[in-house]
């Protein structure tokens, strides 16, 4: 249970909110580069952490993110003529670059010096990874970019995809690093190849109630996920929780490794951000044709949207005579859609006042800590975790370990670490 206050205090991060200055404080995903696919292509609008802003790619290619009413009378800079590196506002041709500074202001006579006194709000943004990311808060405090290993593969290692939620990012987030469900939500491996099939499925399927234990790092957590293997050993399927809403999953043998990223929209909905990828070596052809096709973590989407074909009108495409028979434990088909359908279906804000969370909510308890605390923090003057870049160099896995083994992260420390040199292979 999390008080009422708790409970605003972690869902609310508009601009003034304790949880959104901290959120400002990191690098925020915010676009797929392919969104802006060229130099003065149509600005797009956007909006993070509550606020209305524009996108646009210059004409030199490099991105600006600038709030979306023009500073002159507030018109939008959506409709806005994208061209010879500026972004102009069609109402009366005031012109601003990628930085927000006015570049032009035809309508004011040619001796005056009133453009120089005018800004548009800018936030930097920054390519990598397939990603655009913008950083929004104080410019003196600005962190390097978080060494995430999907952002540093190549574009043959890795695919991305992007998709809306109705709801809080932190439920979202919740239902991303709690992994009892996977033998129940997912039970029937939809959508995750050969999971019923292989020796991991088998261990996720027969025990239910793993015991979980959450070990605390300098960037986030790490969760362990433990379950009855054989007679001298467990199976640990170890999670990666990162600072402020990224996570990894463990993958299943020598195949790709998947995560996510949950980016506030407003308080009441949220960019899913997945991605795919393998350390060593390109996707292979079936590997990218299943994620394109939206299984996995990825979900399938409308044509020419971001929202997925199953979704909250339809009932996400729900199947009662396959959930029946048993051909389905939910009837609803792909694990992302499954994850969307339980999180919107507890509505955009959850009264968490209202749970009653029990041993396997260990993680969620411990996100919801350091969240709070580090936002706390923020405000007595202490600087938020994780901000070195180096600290994001580690991966999930899962492996089978002897029951005499005392420390599991430390057992397991070489596996989590992102290194170029080495992969680990994780239980098939």
């Amino acid at each position: 249970m999390l008080s009422r206050e708790d409970n605003e205090l972690l869902t609310r991060t508009g601009q003034g909110t304790p949880m959104g200055n901290l959120m400002r404080r990191y690098w925020i995903p915010s676009l797929l580069s392919w969104e802006l696919p060229k130099p003065d292509s149509d600005p797009l609008r956007v909006k993070l952490l509550g606020e209305n802003l524009v996108a646009f790619r210059d004409s030199n290619g490099q991105v600006g993110m600038v709030a979306a009413n023009c500073p002159h009378r507030g018109a939008s800079l959506f409709f806005g003529r994208n061209e010879e590196a500026g972004l102009r506002c069609v109402y009366h041709g005031w012109k601003f670059s990628v930085d927000g500074t006015c570049v032009d202001m035809p309508n004011e006579p040619a001796e005056s010096d009133f453009r120089s006194k005018v800004r548009a709000t800018a936030y930097p943004c920054v390519e990598r990874g397939g990603l655009i990311w913008v950083y929004m808060g104080p410019p003196e405090s600005r962190p390097e970019l978080p060494d995430l290993e999907w952002s540093l593969v190549s574009d043959e290692q890795r695919y991305l995809s992007k998709r809306v939620q109705e709801t809080n990012y932190a439920q979202a987030m919740e239902g991303g690093i709690d992994s009892s469900h996977v033998s129940f939500l997912h039970k029937d491996g939809a959508g995750q190849r050969g999971a019923d099939k292989s020796l991991a499925g088998r261990y996720l399927n027969s025990d239910g109630a793993p015991k979980f234990e959450v070990v605390d790092t300098p960037y986030g957590f790490v969760i362990g996920a433990r379950r009855q293997a054989e007679a001298d050993s467990y199976y640990w399927r170890i999670t990666q929780w990162l600072f402020p809403f990224f996570q990894m999953i463990p993958p299943f043998g020598g195949g790709p490794i998947s995560g996510h990223a949950w980016v506030p929209i407003d308080d009441e909905h949220c960019y899913t951000f997945s991605m795919t990828w393998h350390p060593q070596r390109p996707l292979t052809e079936a590997e990218r044709a299943w994620v394109v096709e939206g299984h996995g973590v990825h979900a399938l989407k409308i044509p020419g949207t971001f929202r997925p074909v199953r979704n909250m009108t339809n009932d996400y495409l729900i199947d009662r005579e396959a959930q029946r028979l048993g051909q389905s434990f939910t009837g609803i088909t792909g694990i992302s859609e499954q994850d969307c359908a339980v999180q919107e279906s507890m509505g955009a804000i959850y009264d968490r006042m209202s749970e009653h969370l029990g041993t396997s909510d260990a993680a969620i308890i411990q996100m919801r800590r350091r969240l709070l605390r580090a936002a706390a923090e923020l405000g007595q003057g202490i600087e938020p975790p994780a901000l070195e870049s180096s600290l994001f160099r580690v991966r999930s896995v899962s492996l089978v370990l002897p029951r005499t083994v005392v420390s599991w992260p430390e057992a397991a420390r070489e596996a989590m670490t992102a290194a170029q040199d080495r992969f680990f292979v994780s239980l098939a």
